[in-house]
């Protein structure tokens, strides 16, 4: 089980038809004892996205909002988190190049910089990774 935010929670204990007010004590309870902690969660959510998926920035912030993390909380933890978005993209772009041996130059273009894209990377910083891993794999053939 992985850790869950305040608002995952709730929707959870809703969702197995617990009354309300009891869902709210409970959840006050667990805060004050530290085991339910929105921004703790929020940053091991952030680096996880960060550093093992690589991410970027507008997809761990979309994800956060999602698990019921307030927006400016979302915010200030990505900001703090996130490092360098163009060289994690860089580095993503690097490590999957190889998969497309072969591809017309344009195709693996296309496809590199779209996987970045949907990885939550901007489209400048993502077509700039996949044009110069591309690079990298010409010059290395």
């Amino acid at each position: 089980m992985r850790p869950r935010s305040r608002r995952e929670l709730q929707r959870r204990l809703l969702a197995a038809r617990f009354e309300p007010g009891e869902v709210e004590d409970v959840l006050v309870r667990l805060e004050r004892v530290g085991l339910v902690d929105d921004e703790a969660f929020a940053r091991q959510f952030a680096e996880h996205r960060f550093e093992s998926r690589g991410e970027g920035s507008r997809a761990v912030m979309h994800g956060l909002r999602a698990a019921g993390i307030a927006s400016s909380l979302a915010e200030t933890v990505a900001q703090d988190v996130q490092g360098d978005d163009e060289e994690r993209a860089a580095d993503l772009a690097r490590s999957r190049v190889s998969r497309l041996a072969g591809v017309p130059a344009e195709k693996a273009f296309a496809r590199l910089s779209s996987l970045l894209m949907r990885r939550g990377y901007g489209p400048e910083i993502a077509r700039s990774a996949a044009r110069k891993a591309l690079e990298i794999q010409v010059a290395d053939e």
